[in-house]
């Protein structure tokens, strides 16, 4: 089947979500609910909601869907798959079930494609444990596809965004520059071998960073996304009420996406998520024009920010290597709250 989804988006990906700054003047509007089993909700702009069953068991509830951000039917719906259960790992939990949400143009693509993109979000899900029990399907365009994910977590070993300490390291666990890239493509200028890597990035599920941090604890963290490594760090300091300092010449890059912004290939959310984060950011003298903008690069499926205690920083690192994650890296440290929440 020879189906090019590319074609019918303009933006995909998480790079397709509302920019930053206008979804926080939407949720003012948006009244919280009292609820004292309510134990995560809105207030933190965190990756999920965590509401307590009983002493023993909370569920972990999300959503994600978005437009595709490749070409291929079923790549598209194993990376939408992988996105969306991504923020049940960010959290600590265990991702359990999932409906799926399908936008579909009927009259503009074949029902095989449809087929495929159900089917590469379903195999994702199987890899992750999760089971899809249903869903729910319109007819629109351009296509959107994600997953509503529910996940388990023990009550009192939730991972938030709030849970960073002054003196901890920051740890990310993938490299970045999938917008850049995937834009690159659309472009005509990217190489094959970078487009085969950050489509792999983004498909590797979350699961193995996940399990490392909750092998050793870890407490604040969160998972880059649409909003870019500087856009989701600065939530994370808000949430912890702490500054973080990112030393980008330590942030991994996929493949040539450092040469590509040289060569003017920087997305449009780049630009967004600049705007959102720059009054609340400071930038140092010597910080490269090119690292500055890959921070705000808008990430598909990235990779987690772990807030991790100095003493355990090493031990962490070794096992994500170990684990297969071997472009993790230390990235910055955070420290009590300065003038500024982000500094690059």
């Amino acid at each position: 089947m020879s189906v090019d989804l590319l074609k019918l988006v303009e933006y995909g990906g998480c790079s397709a979500k509302i920019p930053a700054k206008q979804l926080e003047e939407i949720l003012k509007f948006l009244p919280l609910p009292f609820d004292p089993d309510i134990l995560v909700d809105i207030d933190t702009h965190d990756d999920a909601g965590v509401y307590r069953i009983n002493d023993e068991l909370a569920l972990v509830l999300t959503t994600d869907f978005f437009p595709p951000v490749c070409g291929d039917p079923y790549e598209f719906g194993q990376i939408a798959a992988a996105n969306s259960i991504s923020d049940v790992y960010a959290m600590g939990g265990d991702p359990v079930l999932a409906l799926n949400i399908m936008m579909f143009p009927a009259k503009d693509l074949p029902m095989e494609a449809y087929a495929e993109i159900l089917k590469g979000g379903f195999d994702k899900a199987a890899e992750a444990g999760v089971r899809i029990i249903g869903g729910h399907t319109i007819d629109d365009s351009p296509p959107k596809y994600g997953l509503a994910v529910v996940g388990f977590i023990h009550p009192y070993k939730i991972i938030t965004n709030a849970g960073a300490k002054p003196g901890d390291k920051l740890i990310l666990t993938k490299p970045v520059g999938t917008g850049v890239i995937m834009t690159a493509q659309r472009m005509g200028i990217a190489d094959q071998a970078d487009i085969e890597e950050a489509k792999r990035q983004m498909k590797l599920l979350n699961r193995t960073g996940a399990e490392v941090m909750k092998k050793h604890g870890i407490r604040g963290a969160t998972d880059i996304t649409g909003f870019g490594l500087a856009g989701h760090a600065l939530k994370m300091a808000r949430a912890s009420k702490v500054s973080m300092n990112i030393n980008m010449k330590n942030v991994p890059l996929i493949g040539k996406a450092y040469n590509l912004v040289d060569d003017g290939c920087i997305p449009g959310a780049s630009f967004r998520n600049m705007e959102y984060a720059e009054n609340d950011t400071s930038f140092a003298a010597e910080l490269d024009y090119n690292l500055k903008m890959i921070a705000f690069d808008a990430q598909t499926s990235g990779g987690l920010l772990m807030s991790v205690p100095p003493e355990k920083a090493n031990s962490v690192i070794v096992d994500l290597h170990l684990a297969g994650l071997t472009s993790s890296a230390i990235i910055g440290k955070v420290s009590g709250k300065q003038d500024k929440y982000i500094h690059l």
